[in-house]
């Protein structure tokens, strides 16, 4: 789908990755903001380095730090979110959680939390067992801060080894799977814009 002409692209926001540097589910972020650029979206990424900075969430502490209000204004003015979590113990890290927690602040926007914005789930875990009860969980979530899930949640296992030696996805289910999400994202941002 072509933007129409004199549209301004679509943002699309990823939130992903681990305290670890490079982490898989932050490569397979980066991997799925690309194919969102080549679907003609601009996109804006808060890795690992920058979450891990973030306080655990405190409702009742007004304290704004930067690495938050960065997030919660990107997220404000997105048109299209894509989350990358690694599946830990069943669930979604608390990395991931913390930062969807810190979107308290967009409660009372004209567009609460997700409101209106496709959300593309990816979950990179040790096992398939585990990709699957973390993207549920991710789902849940998305949902409970009113975002649409994109019809696709991309899995990969990484006890299969999913990247070569330069860092790119080895099988193409997998790298269809991250820029199908992103494509969908795109997609529905385009089509909400309409």
């Amino acid at each position: 789908m072509a933007l129409a002409p004199g549209r301004p692209k679509p943002l699309i926001v990823g939130i992903g990755g681990t305290v670890r540097t490079p982490s898989s589910s932050e490569r397979v972020l980066i991997a799925s903001l690309a194919a969102a650029e080549a679907a003609g979206a601009r996109t804006k990424l808060f890795g690992g380095e920058i979450l891990s900075r973030l306080p655990i969430y405190n409702p009742n502490d007004g304290a704004e730090p930067p690495e938050r209000s960065a997030l919660v204004e990107a997220v404000r003015e997105a048109d299209g979110i894509i989350v990358a979590t690694p599946g830990y113990h069943g669930s979604l890290s608390g990395l991931i959680k913390n930062a969807l927690d810190s979107l308290e602040p967009l409660r009372d926007d004209a567009r609460p939390y997700l409101d209106g914005r496709a959300v593309g789930c990816i979950v990179v875990a040790d096992g398939w067992q585990a990709c699957g009860s973390a993207l549920a969980a991710l789902r849940g979530i998305v949902h409970a801060l009113r975002g649409w899930p994109t019809p696709l949640g991309a899995t990969l296992n990484s006890a299969t080894q999913p990247f070569d030696d330069t860092g790119a996805l080895k099988d193409q289910r997998d790298t269809w799977q991250v820029e199908m999400v992103a494509k969908q994202v795109v997609n529905f941002a385009q089509r909400w814009a309409d």
